[in-house]
């Protein structure tokens, strides 16, 4: 077919009517302003474009406040049935041990010329867990040193916040139960039914490292008495109300109720607690105790979980969590049945604390492309050594 004569007139008109558009010769060109604006931009850029910190890095919208803030929401029914069981003298430990946290960052941060941050409540948490590891009948000044002796030796002395290797208020307990040992094994709630564990129990005894049926069947076991105080009768009561521990110990119940809303909002993991308080249960049951009792009684369920479940002192892999918290149910049941200490749960806690390191050295996760087996460690270095090289022939 022949192509018409119109359309490839048509088209010829098309592309010769098209103008090609003349570019001025600086087109392109930064301006002279904006070549201005670039040289001090590299010369002297803003603070905050290059921030360089240690890992882990946030990936999320969670901040330290926000964090301490739903410990603190956990923490208040205990906080609250613990002052009501145990009066003004409990609620005087609580704000001597507080103030004493609080207190001591604020002036440590200040001397060493950093911001005080306070307002990130993590004190405020150190207080509050510290004081709920603590008997309601303490003098007012043993909280107090206590809360100081938590921030200096247990967080300031390894750097602060994220640096601490051992829970602060753990330490800040170990320290007082170790050098005034007659006031914390003393200063329990004067309730009758305490009076009946610590003196019909076993009366040969003139006195116990714990006020607690715990502690009773301990020494029972221990003498080869009959075990007239029977811990299955004591279960509702360490369930619903508890007048024989420390304050944070008034109810397994509202324990219960503090992990649910820490697990809920993602918090903590539930490994630590489950399987802590699950080997305790188990081994405790082999060796002849009631696996309830077991859990209740003692600071078990409050230390595992909320003092185990520490974002700084456990172990950031979840196998690692998964061997942390085996270490402290087997520390914690060997310390019950086999020591002087009716209850293990804070030097069990406390030397898994100093194991983490090496737990995390060990079951670290494999880097994408490492083998697990041969010598990874040689290779590792002929790599690091090569790397070197290269960076030192680019600077050259």
């Amino acid at each position: 077919m022949a192509r018409l004569p119109g359309k490839t007139k048509m088209k010829t008109t098309r592309k010769t009517s098209r103008k090609k558009k003349i570019m001025p010769e600086n087109a392109g060109a930064p301006t002279a302003t904006e070549a201005e604006s670039k040289q001090k931009f590299i010369a002297a850029p803003p603070e905050d474009l290059f921030v360089i910190g240690v890992s882990p890095h946030i990936r999320k919208s969670v901040t330290t406040t926000g964090i301490m803030g739903w410990v603190i929401v956990a923490l208040l029914p205990i906080t609250i049935y613990g002052i009501y069981i145990g009066g003004l003298a409990a609620f005087v430990v609580v704000a001597m041990s507080i103030i004493g946290t609080v207190g001591t960052e604020a002036v440590v941060q200040r001397m060493r010329h950093l911001p005080v941050t306070v307002f990130n409540l993590s004190a405020l948490v150190s207080g509050l867990l510290l004081a709920l590891v603590l008997p309601p009948r303490l003098p007012f000044w043993m909280p107090l040193i206590g809360g100081i002796v938590a921030m200096l030796l247990g967080k300031h002395v390894f750097g602060g916040l994220g640096h601490n290797i051992f829970n602060p208020a753990l330490v800040g307990r170990a320290v007082l139960f170790v050098s005034w040992t007659e006031y914390m094994t003393t200063s329990y709630l004067g309730h009758p039914l305490a009076a009946v564990v610590n003196t019909a129990a076993i009366k040969t005894i003139n006195s116990t490292t714990s006020a607690t049926p715990l502690a009773a069947l301990s020494l029972a076991r221990e003498h080869e008495l009959a075990m007239s105080v029977s811990g299955a009768r004591y279960i509702k009561p360490l369930l619903f109300g508890n007048p024989w521990g420390q304050i944070g110990e008034v109810s397994g119940l509202l324990i219960l109720v503090g992990l649910a809303i820490l697990l809920i909002n993602g918090i903590v993991d539930w490994r630590i607690p489950v399987v802590y308080v699950g080997v305790v249960m188990a081994l405790s049951w082999i060796l002849g105790m009631n696996p309830m009792f077991a859990m209740l009684s003692g600071g078990l369920l409050f230390g595992a979980c909320f003092m185990a479940t520490d974002y700084v002192t456990n172990p950031m892999t979840v196998w690692g969590k998964v061997v942390f918290a085996l270490g402290c149910g087997i520390i914690t049941v060997v310390l019950r049945f086999y020591s002087n200490l009716p209850d293990g749960v804070m030097f069990a806690i406390l030397f898994m604390n100093g194991l983490t390191p090496l737990i995390d050295r060990y079951l670290k996760p494999r880097p994408y492309g490492h083998k697990r087996h041969g010598n990874n460690k040689a290779k590792t270095k002929e790599l690091d050594n090569e790397n070197h090289g290269a960076g030192a022939g680019v600077v050259a």
